[in-house]
């Protein structure tokens, strides 16, 4: 069912008797709050409520087990996730990102099924260290946000590629990514680095470096070894 940019403000009640829906966008319609009911619409595969206004999602959205491909919970007005996402053990997409989130939930690794994970232009301070379990993540994006460290479990997601992490308040990377044996592209622009690790040199399959806006230079023996291997080293 697409309801996409219907200017509701409320979700019809006769929405929820749809109980077979595989599919709900409820995108851009001004969407404050959303009703218990909505747990059962147990066979949704796809949920849009992105571009609302939603303060709080509710606890009954982790009845919806059949959730295995996307959700979209971005460009709302989220403080918080409900804990109850993490029994969405089979989603493979969530884009919570453009809400002021000040924390993920502490038990996000259960979510092992996830692909794709964005959190950007949030209020996050630290990433829980169950985010080292999420041992299928290919993408995280982490964009725009006050991080200031990286937990030391980053190091199990072995299957990640693209790992985003521009416009925070990094000085360091933990030592365990360098056992990101698939990591291709890693965006560290418009963070307070000054050096690299020498770890980074070791990462077989690092194509792109984005280090714009840092305190790293060409100078940095790093930066030489990189591009000397033909990895892009953006300054």
């Amino acid at each position: 069912m697409n309801l996409w940019n219907r200017g509701l403000g409320t979700v019809p009640e006769e929405v929820w008797d749809r109980t077979a829906l595989r599919v709900l966008i409820l995108a851009g319609n001004g969407l404050t709050r959303l009703s218990p009911r909505i747990a059962g619409l147990r066979r949704l595969h796809t949920l849009d409520l992105g571009h609302n206004a939603l303060t709080a999602v509710p606890e009954e959205i982790g009845e919806l087990t059949g959730l295995t491909r996307f959700l979209y919970l971005h460009d709302n007005r989220l403080a918080e996730l409900p804990r109850s996402l993490t029994r969405l053990t089979a989603l493979r997409y969530l884009n919570a990102g453009e809400n002021p989130l000040t924390a993920l939930p502490p038990d996000l690794g259960d979510m092992t099924a996830l692909v794709e994970l964005r959190a950007q232009h949030g209020a996050l301070t630290a990433l829980p260290e169950s985010t080292g379990a999420l041992r299928n993540l290919r993408e995280l994006w982490l964009r725009g946000n006050r991080l200031t460290e990286l937990p030391g479990s980053l190091g199990g997601l072995r299957e990640l590629r693209e790992l985003g992490l521009r416009e925070n308040r990094l000085t360091a990377l933990p030592e365990s990514m360098a056992g990101l044996p698939l990591l291709r592209r890693l965006d560290l622009r418009s963070n307070p680095l000054r050096e690299l690790p020498e770890w980074l040199t070791g990462l077989p399959s690092l194509e792109k470096l984005d280090l714009r806006w840092t305190g790293v230079g060409e100078r940095s023996p790093v930066v030489r070894k990189l591009t000397g291997r033909d990895c892009a080293v953006l300054l």
